[in-house]
């Protein structure tokens, strides 16, 4: 069985990821700013990523932070990467971060570049927005009276599950290089997915659609972030929300389990 690290361990997906490694036998080991014994800040670099790295076959990037640095931290982690050895590096990306001028997409490509360019054995794998990420957005938008919606945006969100059995098996096999997008099951336009979610948390509030301005609202309104032709995922938005809530009725732990989104 391999030594496997595991990028953002804790978070949404890495800790999925790290699950299904470790029930298959392998040596996951979880790489987070908090989670002794490889506590370390990617942005930083240091002797513990040093440490996490060694001896490790392949590593599964997971770590990402729309607040910046995640170009410094696949740096740090890829130098430290090829001192090491490691064989196989797999990175999990975005639907669209090619087509969509959005400041955290242009750096998930850019990441994306890095990870070609690495000189290591690689697999990159885009996914669409988590049903966790497009549940604590609209959450946040339902705080006030009127819920207010991008106009004309659709979504095509995807069990943060199913990705982890994806980024699992691609984790165990040889680098494939670009692999074929994982999208959700279903391409929903937001105010379809702000009702169901309401629905589920008990809430009530109009709906409003809002035009906006600017490239990157434009490249969303025309799809630029969705993958229809790879619409794989199987759990649709109101399963999720009824997974969470127990009985789809009421909000219960909903807010607590969406506010981990990628």
């Amino acid at each position: 069985m391999s030594t496997i690290l595991v990028t953002g361990g804790t978070g949404t997906l890495g800790r999925l990821v790290t699950e299904r490694l470790r029930a298959q036998g392998h040596q996951a080991r979880v790489l987070s700013r908090h989670a002794q014994p490889y506590a370390v800040d990617l942005r930083q670099g240091g002797p513990v990523l040093e440490a996490a790295v060694e001896g490790v076959d392949t590593v599964v990037h997971c770590a990402s932070g729309p607040r910046g640095g995640d170009e410094e931290a696949a740096a740090h982690l890829i130098a430290a990467a090829r001192r090491a050895g490691v064989g196989h590096l797999v990175h999990i990306s975005i639907v669209g971060v090619d087509r969509v001028p959005f400041g955290y997409y242009r750096a998930k490509l850019a990441v994306e570049r890095m990870v070609e360019e690495s000189g290591l054995g690689w697999t990159v794998l885009r996914a669409t927005q988590f049903h966790d990420l497009v549940a604590t957005v609209l959450g946040s938008l339902a705080k006030l009276p009127v819920l207010l919606l991008p106009a004309g945006v659709s979504d095509q969100p995807v069990e943060a599950s199913e990705v982890a059995d994806r980024l699992a098996a691609l984790a165990t096999g040889a680098p494939a290089g670009r692999v074929e997008d994982l999208g959700g099951p279903e391409v929903r336009t937001f105010p379809e997915l702000a009702h169901a979610y309401l629905a589920a948390t008990g809430r009530r509030r109009r709906v409003v659609s809002v035009p906006l301005f600017g490239k990157a609202y434009r490249s969303f309104r025309a799809g630029g972030h969705l993958t229809p032709a790879h619409a794989v995922g199987t759990g649709t938005f109101e399963e999720y929300l009824t997974a969470r809530t127990g009985s789809g009725a009421d909000g219960g732990g909903l807010g607590g389990a969406a506010g981990r989104g990628r």
